[in-house]
């Protein structure tokens, strides 16, 4: 299987993703700026979602560009980065309509977290298919970002409980870390300065 077919795949799941999340957004019925007031926590987390999947699917493709080589393990480590994605809009609807409960919140960062942690084994078997010097392992590097970014989820989780929206402060600054632009596959394989 050609690289190709599971970066085509990937972006139908996210695309599909992205038209569910905006499809929980119900106009009102009311043609008055009060009347959208109710529904500022579900759009909040339609952007914050929104965005998080944008990352997803920018960071992915930058990533499949520096990949040569394919295997069964990296298919399979693909698809469950895609299963826990496409929990992203479930998660965010539930949050929206509890007005940012304890457990929903938590349960989404829940989410981000496997996200998280299957895009790192995603990572770890494009580098088993490609070899350590590759141009996919240069880039890498030692991942800070992700690692940080695990780490701030794993100290939200148990936050959202007591303070959600701090939680949700939290997951909004990782997503602000993964927007700076990251340009470890840009630079390719000898600018692995940035990948430290």
């Amino acid at each position: 299987m050609t690289k190709g077919r599971i970066e085509a795949f990937s972006d139908a799941v996210i695309a599909i993703d992205i038209t569910i999340l905006v499809l929980e957004l119900r106009a009102p019925h009311e043609a008055s700026l009060a009347a959208l007031l109710p529904l500022a926590p579900k759009f909040l987390g339609f952007v914050l979602s929104f965005v998080y999947l944008a990352i997803y699917w920018n960071n992915h493709h930058h990533m499949f560009q520096s990949v040569h080589h394919v295997r069964g393990n990296v298919l399979w480590a693909n698809n469950h980065l895609l299963f826990w994605l496409s929990l992203v809009a479930f998660t965010t609807a539930w949050m929206g309509e509890t007005g940012f409960a304890p457990l929903p919140v938590a349960t989404y960062g829940f989410v981000l977290l496997m996200a998280s942690v299957a895009y790192y084994v995603l990572t770890k078997s494009l580098v088993a298919a490609n070899g350590k010097d590759s141009p996919v392992a240069v880039a890498l590097g030692r991942d800070v970002k992700g690692k940080l970014s695990t780490a701030v989820y794993l100290v939200s989780l148990p936050l959202a409980f007591a303070l959600p929206w701090a939680s949700c402060a939290l997951y909004g600054l990782v997503a602000a870390i993964w927007l700076v632009p990251d340009k470890r596959f840009e630079r390719g394989p000898h600018g692995s300065e940035e990948a430290r």
